[in-house]
Order: C-alpha cells, then sequence, then structure tokens
C-alpha cells in the first residue's frame, strides 16, 4: 500500500490562533463538530494544538488559547507515506497530526482517517490448510 498523508487529510483546515480567547476556539470547534484546532502563527506555520479536552478546563473568561494549547505539535509531511503518520500517532499516544507543507499548516489527519484506510481493505479470512492426503500414508 503506498497511500500519503494528503489523500487522507482533511484539507479544509480550521485553525485558531494564539491570542484568540478560549470562549472564540470552542466555539469554532462546535460549529464545526471537530475535536481539536491546530494553533498557527501570523506566518501560519503551527505553534500548539488545542483540544476539547484542554477547553474542559475551567478558565477566566477571556483566556487567550496560547494559556491552554499543548505546545508540542507533531507535525507530517503532506507527501509522506501514511505509515509513517500512523507510527507517529501510535507512539506518541495522540489521535491527530498536523500536516504540513514547507512548515505551514495546510491539513489535520485524524486516526478516524486512517481508519477509512482499513476500512476499505477488509481483512477476509481464508480457509486453514486442510490435511495433505500424503501425510498419513506409507511408501510402499
Amino acid at each position: 500500500m503506498n497511500v500519503k498523508v494528503n489523500e487522507l487529510m482533511s484539507a479544509s483546515v480550521v485553525v485558531a490562533e494564539p491570542h484568540q480567547s478560549v470562549e472564540h476556539v470552542r466555539g469554532l470547534l462546535d460549529n464545526n463538530g471537530i475535536s481539536s484546532v491546530p494553533v498557527v502563527d501570523s506566518d501560519g506555520q503551527p505553534v500548539g494544538v488545542v483540544s476539547a479536552g484542554d477547553l474542559a478546563r475551567d478558565l477566566k473568561a477571556g483566556s487567550p488559547v496560547s494559556k491552554i494549547m499543548t505546545e508540542k505539535v507533531y507535525t507530517v509531511p503532506q507527501y509522506e507515506d501514511v505509515s509513517i503518520a500512523a507510527r507517529v500517532m501510535r507512539n506518541h499516544g495522540i489521535h491527530h497530526l498536523v500536516v504540513t507543507h514547507e512548515q505551514r499548516v495546510v491539513g489535520f489527519l485524524s486516526a478516524f482517517d486512517l481508519l477509512k484506510l482499513v476500512e476499505e481493505h477488509r481483512y477476509v479470512a481464508k480457509n486453514p490448510p486442510t490435511p495433505s492426503s500424503r501425510k498419513g500414508r506409507k511408501r510402499q
């Protein structure tokens, strides 16, 4: 299988900026039916990630999202094999990767996106091998 990240990623990425309020980002998640967003700087480069779990904390109204975002951002180039993306997710126990091209955010890849591959290539159990008719016979 030779599937690239850009074939599975969500290309219409909703992003947040560090100065935006927690309430604003919560609205982005709710309005778009998503569970996390990359946080980007003015050049479109990822500087953090905010998930619904981060937003569940009790915060002061108007707090900037930079106060709660996860600053360790795991990225994958858009033309990388999906096997690399899956390995990064598994090794770091994460469910989303920011997809980049020349260090700018161009997509978002979730574990659910990777499950599409499994769904499309259904596992089909093969019949077990039958005992050979030769095994029990003696040579004459």
